[in-house]
């Protein structure tokens, strides 16, 4: 029984209405007028909805294209010229590309560049070790890699095969060596003085597989914003040559970015060709066009 009647109260207690005082719920007097339903209390009643065309037509991203295959390829062209790339896979054999990795990963004089951030001046180490061989001094970012003109034998017989497949000849090599996925180079162009104008740049892969990427300068109106820019990707393997030429180091940027997961030691050989470095106003503009590299 004693079930029974607390069920009952408490249904019932459910049940009663809420009794208001004189005045309404809020206190405020005879005159007060209770609240309406919901939609009334508001004000605004049912509208239509009325669509406002946004003030920036909607852009899609670029999808990434990934190129992997040998040939020649227009990856854009311009007012400043056109942008190609050529691909060479297995530009060295195996057996090749095993033995001279080893040779030069043992014997180069590998070391870690310090460079200089512009406006700062402060120092940072790169997250790569690298080494030039070149008649002439090379500098970027704020920072000058010395001559140095005893190239290793593997440097000049690789020299020579890159010279006849490209139909070009280098004076200046800067090697780079990414000794796990946590080594890497930031976004830049290899568009200092030194190098002139429409530089070609050959780029030999030893060792593990790494992702190049490209991504196009924006144009004027995007105000540095590089979200909807062109993008390239090319995994670069074991014995991979790669040639930059025409416009491609005016128009685009490049990188190695860092990789997360397992990934062995890597050298990267760029043939190119360096010019004695005219007035120093012209290198300072050239740099803080192109940012640094990282």
């Amino acid at each position: 029984m004693g079930d029974k009647r607390q069920r009952a109260r408490v249904q019932g207690s459910w049940a009663k209405s809420a009794q208001l005082p004189k005045g309404g719920a809020r206190g405020r007097g005879e005159d007060s007028v209770p609240c309406q339903p919901r939609a009334a209390c508001w004000g605004t009643g049912p509208q239509a909805f009325e669509f406002h065309q946004p003030a920036k037509p909607l852009r899609e991203v670029p999808v990434e294209k990934v190129i992997e295959h040998a040939g020649e390829y227009q990856i854009s062209q311009g007012p400043t010229g056109v942008s190609r790339l050529r691909l060479v896979p297995g530009f060295l054999s195996q057996e090749e590309a095993d033995w001279m990795f080893s040779k030069l990963l043992a014997e180069l004089p590998w070391s870690q560049k310090t460079n200089f951030k512009q406006g700062s001046g402060r120092a940072y180490e790169e997250p790569r070790l690298t080494c030039w061989f070149g008649e002439l001094p090379y500098t970027y970012s704020n920072s000058t890699l010395q001559p140095s003109s005893q190239w290793h034998p593997v440097l000049i017989q690789l020299r020579e095969a890159v010279e006849q497949a490209s139909g070009r000849s280098f004076n200046s090599l800067l090697c780079n060596l990414y000794r796990d996925g946590k080594d890497s180079i930031a976004w830049h162009s290899d568009s200092e003085a030194s190098l002139g104008p429409e530089p070609v740049i050959a780029s030999l892969s030893l060792g593990d597989t790494r992702c190049f990427s490209l991504r196009k300068q924006p144009g004027p109106e995007e105000d540095g914003d590089y979200t909807y820019v062109e993008r390239v990707r090319i995994p670069l393997a074991h014995g991979t040559l790669l040639l930059m030429e025409g416009a491609t180091q005016e128009d685009w940027q490049h990188q190695v970015a860092k990789e997360y997961h397992d990934r062995g030691p890597r050298i990267n050989l760029t043939f190119r060709t360096i010019y004695p470095e005219p007035a120093r106003a012209k290198q300072t503009q050239s740099h803080g066009r192109w940012g640094e590299r990282r």
